[in-house]
């Protein structure tokens, strides 16, 4: 078996290498690759390390029909391994999402 999955790990490509890496990661429970939160920064919203970009504004994006290269153009900051490290995060954490994006858009309704 171990050899089995060292030859099916040695034929994954870079990206689809980290996305197995933050699965097991994601598994096992550990904190989010990609992903920090301070109580400080965007209310303590998830963002993406090194940014003050929330994970669940790339989420709404994503939800609103944005493609990949499109979210990297309005987010130059932002790479590959990002968004990847990105939707993992919103994958797992749907409801943390919903509720996020349903908080902003409640306040973009008394803005209005």
């Amino acid at each position: 078996m171990e050899q089995t999955l060292r030859d099916r790990l040695a034929g994954l490509s870079p990206i689809e290498k980290t996305e197995a890496i933050q699965m097991l990661i994601a598994d096992l429970g550990a904190d989010w690759p990609g992903i920090e939160r301070h109580a400080d920064v965007c209310g303590g919203d998830a963002c993406i390390v090194r940014t003050r970009i929330p994970v669940w504004v790339l989420e709404q994006m994503r939800r609103l029909g944005a493609t990949e290269p499109e979210i990297l153009l309005d987010y130059p900051a932002l790479n590959r391994e990002d968004i990847l490290n990105a939707w993992n995060y919103a994958n797992a954490q749907q409801e943390e999402m919903n509720e996020a994006i349903a908080d902003n858009e409640a306040v973009d309704q008394e803005v209005e």
